[in-house]
């Protein structure tokens, strides 16, 4: 696991010292490694590098030609980059043989115990699936073992691309080595040699010699190790793998003759964001164990703008908006006509924009992208069209050809860009083509307050010009109930259309638990709350899922919220990877008031963009006590406009822009009842409410035709 997620401030301040003392290190000449092979030499380095990421190659280059081996040579002689396999180019699932992509909550407690969890039957059954990146990762190393088990070197060192060499490498491995030499009899041999390496549970190793110890399940990082030949042979013969690199590794030491360094030797860097997505992270939210919630803020880079992109209708127009916005545009498409304020701020030079990409915009002429051309010397023009059309009099360096037939569209867009290569499959967006702007403003028929937003590139900050976004002109919407969800109160919940949680997520100090969701012949269903300790959490409470995800639609239920300050009742549409959510929260501590929230990060399914904790909150005045009586609140949910209703009633609706594009991803769909960890938000729970309860009497789900 990169030491990057779970690095604080201080751990970062000591990385960085780390990495600075390095280069002071008087050391230069390592005995260990030699260009003959030999059982008392490292004569092969494997470096597993992405093709996309050919600077940390070079960096890693001039990393090891900071040493020398025995007779002089520099390490990179020795080295050979080993083509690293691409989470962005899995199709299919890995060879059962080979890989089993799913592991359990267990094997994960093996190896990092948790004192709020236990090895029991349930987190047995509690199955993880690997994320593509994991996938990726391993497979690599196993391509690596395979080339180490067939070559002609007896020991080899594996390094993963984002290492550097700790102060004191050449000679902290040149005491190791000779320990491990010294201890190892020549009959057995040796399998694997952690040189880096981060302890999740301290004395978790048994030492050998001064320099030398032997692990204990309990290690993570497979970023840099020294492996046999016959080591890399006995990994063949264990697998399939199940589950992350790392983690499998740890389930072998039982079967494996493995060591480590008396320190890391080689560590990971965590001055840059790592591209993996891990797995249990999630899961570690859900169950309880994850306490804080580290809010992820948009990375901060120098884009080249304004982008501008046209091309014939059918090539790829949306797909393309929806990559600029993933690579951190904030990109305005698919309009026959700029917003007025917006064109009068871009073609006089304002720098007011509030938009830095347009993607099918029909009022971006060839005449006014000439004239975008000369006002902004680091403007961008893309063009989808075989035929280039309307680029003619634009500068040639600063127009890329993206037309459908370019099977390497990240590649050639971010390099066009200057901008990393995203580690996300390219977007595949169904086109909308130009939608005509609607001068009707979103109603709002109650008193409402914006309260504080989150800041990223998907959300606009509200100015006069553009306080309601951007309405479009829609055609009239028509809504179905099938598959039919609907329930009501007496009936039992549909296990095939509902569930029942048992988890929980970072800011709610409650545990979700099936027992507090109460249902009674002739009588409203009950989610309850309750002081009830369990090893994550001091309360319990209740919520309701669906079991699949809609596009759109109405979202609809009849409920009386709970009563009390720190309590949260909520009814909310919802996903993660990209995170997207569209929230009615009320807040118990004043029921007279709705919350309603969007949370917007654009992509495909499986793009990790989470970015923002706060969403976009505006705070609706009801006009009377929500938990005093029912009421039926709802969500209608469209491609061009969010309406949330009371009774029937539409109280407030946003266009796209306003201030965030519309959610464009399956949603699903949730009642809740729980405790805010934020006092500042939800306010302080007094003893007198360590019992409470909302009632619900019917849900009810209409998709849009």
């Amino acid at each position: 696991m990169n030491a990057s997620h779970l690095a604080d401030l201080g751990e970062r301040l000591r990385h960085r010292l780390r990495l600075h003392a390095r280069v002071l290190d008087a050391s230069r000449t390592a005995q260990t490694f030699s260009h003959a092979s030999a059982p008392d030499a490292i004569s092969r380095i494997y470096v597993i590098n992405l093709d996309r990421k050919p600077d940390r190659w070079k960096r890693l280059q001039r990393e090891l030609n900071r040493f020398q081996a025995r007779h002089g040579e520099p390490l990179t002689t020795i080295t050979r980059r080993f083509s690293a396999t691409d989470a962005r180019y899995l199709r299919t699932t890995p060879d059962n043989g080979t890989l089993i992509t799913e592991f359990s909550l267990a094997d994960q407690l093996t190896v990092a115990p948790n004192p709020q969890l236990f090895i029991n039957d349930q987190t047995r059954a509690l199955k993880i699936s690997m994320t593509r990146q994991e996938i990726a990762v391993a497979l690599s190393h196993i391509e690596v073992w395979r080339h180490v088990a067939t070559g002609d070197a007896t020991n080899t060192l594996v390094l993963e691309d984002d290492v550097f060499l700790a102060y004191g490498f050449a000679g902290g491995l040149e005491r190791t080595w000779s320990a491990l030499h010294r201890h190892v009899q020549a009959d057995r041999g040796w399998d694997l040699l952690y040189l880096s390496f981060h302890e999740t549970n301290p004395g978790t190793r048994q030492r050998i010699k001064a320099a030398l110890y032997q692990p204990l399940p309990g290690l993570w990082q497979a970023s840099g190790y020294v492996l046999s030949k016959q080591g890399a042979q006995r990994l063949l013969d264990l697998l399939p793998m199940h589950g992350p690199v790392d983690l499998w590794l740890n389930l072998q030491f039982e079967k494996l003759t493995v060591y480590t360094a008396g320190r890391s030797l080689i560590e990971q860097r965590i001055d840059e964001p790592s591209t993996n997505a891990y797995s249990v992270l999630p899961v570690l939210s859900q169950v309880g164990v994850v306490t804080r919630e580290k809010p992820l803020v948009a990375e901060v880079r120098h884009l080249q703008q304004p982008v501008v992109a046209f091309g014939d209708a059918g090539t790829g127009l949306t797909s393309l908006a929806t990559a600029l916005s993933m690579l951190g545009y904030t990109c305005l498409s698919d309009l026959t006509d700029l917003p007025v304020s917006e064109q009068a701020a871009l073609l006089q030079s304002r720098r007011k924009q509030a938009f830095n990409a347009y993607v099918n915009i029909g009022g971006l002429t060839p005449a006014v992208m000439n004239e975008i051309s000369s006002r902004y010397p680091k403007a961008r023009f893309i063009c989808t069209s075989s035929n280039p059309g309307p680029v003619k009099g634009l500068p040639v360096d600063r127009v890329l050809q993206l037309a459908s037939h370019v099977t390497e569209k990240w590649a050639e867009l971010s390099g066009f860009l200057g901008l990393t290569y995203p580690s996300f499959p390219y977007p595949a967006a169904e086109e909308l083509g130009q939608r005509q702007i609607d001068d009707v403003s979103p109603f709002e028929r109650y008193t409402v307050q914006d309260l504080r937003y989150d800041k990223s590139p998907w959300i606009l900050a509200k100015s006069p010009e553009r306080s309601n976004g951007i309405s479009v002109k829609r055609s009239e919407s028509s809504f179905n109930e099938g598959p039919s969800a609907d329930w009501i109160s007496g009936r039992t919940l549909n296990p095939r259309d509902w569930s029942l949680r048992g988890d929980t997520f970072p800011s709610n100090l409650s545990l979700f638990s099936p027992k507090n969701f109460m249902e009674a012949a002739g009588s409203p269903a009950r989610l309850r709350f309750q002081a009830e300790a369990t090893p994550v959490r001091a309360y319990t409470s209740a919520a309701i899922a669906s079991c699949r995800s809609y596009l759109y639609g109405r979202f609809s239920a009849i409920l009386r919220p709970a009563r009390g300050s720190g309590l949260i009742t909520g009814l909310f549409l919802h996903r993660n990877g990209p995170r997207q959510e569209i929230d009615i929260e009320f807040l118990g501590k004043d029921p007279t008031k709705m919350l309603v929230n969007v949370f917007f990060n654009p992509g495909p399914a499986g793009t990790k963009l989470e970015y923002g904790y706060r969403g976009t909150p505006t705070v609706i005045d009801l006009r009377f006590d929500a938990a005093a009586s029912f009421h039926e609140y709802g969500i209608e949910w469209l491609p061009d406009a969010i309406r949330w209703r009371v009774d029937g009633q539409v109280v407030y609706e946003r266009a796209p822009w306003g201030p965030t594009p519309i959610p464009d991803q399956p949603l699903e769909f949730n009642i809740n009842l729980w405790h805010s960890r934020s006092k500042e938000f939800a306010g302080r729970l007094s003893i007198e409410q360590t019992s409470a309860v909302a009632e619900l009497n019917s849900i009810k789900v209409e998709t849009l035709k």
